[in-house]
């Protein structure tokens, strides 16, 4: 866990003896393994590790919907989960979350409502539309039927529901799955963009480590456990690499050794 500076805002996620466990019975399965962990506010901090980690199971967690939950995980100065953190988190799931049979302002707008009930709340929620459509460049294509669209528009659209609210935390799990490369530069130009003029934290999750470098922070995971939590600069220092591949690479290898080393001869 990186150390908090003395005036320094408290994190925007707190985790401490963080555990999930998966099944029932005599025997679950630990898939988050008394982790800890800080996320700061108004940076990126990118979530790494290979598929199959523990990454989603995490971030549902963070976003209060991952069952069998033990350890502090506090969210914006609330236990996860918490109903007042409903309109201050948006959450894009890999698997775009549209309505095939709707448009896509029709979907933002559907959704809109939602976190802004009331007639008198029309005109605020037009405007939520409009700014989100703007972000993910998506105008030109809003009257398009969500089901016609590309995959790479489809996960955009859900990019934009979650920014109907202007969320404090953004939680992105593999966002730029599938994508060619000039839009995971616009996304990755967007998520720059929400933190340094509003303020906005990012948690983005992936399994390219190049995205590595495009965050400020960065969480490392492996097998369910945190291998690291640096910057990337910070982290190719300290594990005399070119990459931050190649640092995370290293600490595999030296995690490897060291449980090696443990077991019994």
């Amino acid at each position: 866990m990186m150390n908090k500076q003395p005036g320094e805002a408290p994190a925007a996620v707190h985790a401490h003896g963080l555990t999930v466990r998966r099944g029932t019975g005599r025997t679950p399965r630990t898939v988050i393994d008394d982790i800890a962990f800080d996320v700061p506010r108004g940076r990126i901090t990118g979530l790494l590790g290979p598929s199959g980690c523990g990454k989603s199971t995490l971030l549902r967690a963070i976003v209060g919907t991952q069952a069998h939950v033990t350890g502090t995980l506090d969210v914006l100065g609330r236990p996860a989960g918490h109903p007042d953190l409903r309109s201050r988190i948006g959450y894009v799931t890999q698997a775009p979350s549209v309505y095939d049979d709707l448009t896509v302002r029709q979907n933002l707008d559907y959704f809109a409502a939602i976190l802004d009930p009331g007639r008198t709340a029309a005109a605020r929620r037009a405007e939520a539309v409009d700014r989100a459509l703007t972000d993910v460049d998506l105008t030109g294509r809003a009257g398009a039927l969500a089901g016609n669209l590309s995959g790479g528009q489809r996960s955009r659209v859900s990019l934009a529901v979650a920014l109907l609210g202007t969320p404090e935390l953004l939680v992105l799990d593999e966002p730029t799955v599938g994508l060619d490369p000039v839009l995971r530069r616009d996304l990755w130009n967007l998520f720059h963009d929400l933190t340094a003029t509003r303020g906005a934290t990012i948690l983005v999750s992936s399994h390219v480590m190049d995205e590595a470098e495009r965050c400020h922070d960065l969480l490392l995971m492996r097998d369910g456990r945190i291998l690291a939590q640096d910057t990337p600069d910070a982290l190719r220092t300290r594990t005399h690499s070119a990459t931050v591949e190649e640092g995370f690479l290293r600490l595999v290898d030296r995690a490897n050794t060291l449980a090696a080393q443990e077991q019994p001869r």
